[in-house]
């Protein structure tokens, strides 16, 4: 066990980033991020939900996607019950982020309930892209701190200034927050399977109406793995599985042989996992 944590602490030491740096990339993705909630504050306030309302959502609420959703269902003249589930489920997604951050940030038992309301696409994708521990939880308190002030203020004043603007349609401004969403979203597409799972989710998107896109775009994961799946076949997977054997293309020196180490990286190899010595391995 001692042999598998030196390696992994070396890695880290070797790998740090400095705190200015970390600093400036979550500053750089707060501050893009947070003044599209002018847009939802303009929508919101067009949908016809209240100053309070609107920013009583972003207050407590606080992941634009959802926000996004909900008054653009109610905008579309959808069902209160339909969009408010639909926004529910699309922030489901924030629950399996903070699985996976509390590994990473490992913060004590009093502070989580308080981070929990941070966790959100941005502060995952800051968090996770940290090559230690130290910088992963900069990122998420800088990310978060600096998104939600700055969320909640450009919501209030696009809330404010709605009936200055008229018409959000014709400013496209509707369109801010699903935008900034893609553009998030489309670096992180590199398999073909990820891409025709985003193309089946914009297609159900199109073709279905106000409220209903966000219940069942979901079905595009299921459906995108099922063929993937089917297109391999017990053949292809027999043949990926001798390729990965000792000796095989991916292992060319033949280390994943019975009695060798496989290699071992990731940000919870890298920190020794708490000081606990296991090392997650990268299979």
């Amino acid at each position: 066990m001692a042999q598998q944590t030196a390696p992994a602490d070396a890695t880290a030491d070797s790998t740090e980033k400095p705190d200015a740096s970390v600093v400036r990339d979550a500053l750089g993705v707060g501050v893009a991020v947070g003044l599209s909630g002018f847009a939802f504050g303009v929508t919101s306030a067009g949908s016809g939900l209240g100053l309070l309302q609107t920013c009583a959502l972003s207050l407590l609420v606080f992941t634009g996607a959802s926000q996004f959703a909900l008054v653009g269902a109610l905008a579309a003249g959808g069902n209160p019950f339909t969009a408010a589930a639909g926004a529910f489920f699309l922030g489901v997604r924030n629950a399996f982020y903070g699985l996976r951050l509390s590994q990473v940030l490992a913060l004590p038992r009093a502070v989580r309930p308080f981070a929990a309301q941070w966790v959100i696409d941005e502060t995952t994708a800051v968090t996770l892209a940290q090559p230690t521990r130290r910088a992963a939880r900069i990122g998420f308190t800088v990310t978060g701190l600096s998104l939600y002030v700055l969320w909640n203020l450009t919501t209030l004043l696009g809330a404010l200034g709605a009936k200055a603007i008229g018409d959000t349609r014709a400013w496209g401004l509707d369109a801010a927050g699903p935008a900034v969403f893609l553009a998030l979203l489309a670096p992180m597409l590199k398999t073909t399977t990820e891409r025709a799972v985003a193309g089946l989710a914009v297609l159900l998107g199109l073709v279905l109406p106000a409220g209903v896109p966000v219940l069942v775009a979901a079905l595009a994961a299921p459906v995108a793995l099922f063929v993937e799946g089917r297109r391999g076949g017990p053949g292809r997977r027999a043949a990926a599985a001798v390729s990965r054997g000792p000796g095989g293309p991916a292992d060319p020196a033949g280390l994943a042989g019975p009695g060798r180490p496989e290699r071992q990286d990731g940000l919870d190899g890298q920190h020794g996992n708490g000081g606990r010595g296991d090392v997650e391995e990268d299979r």
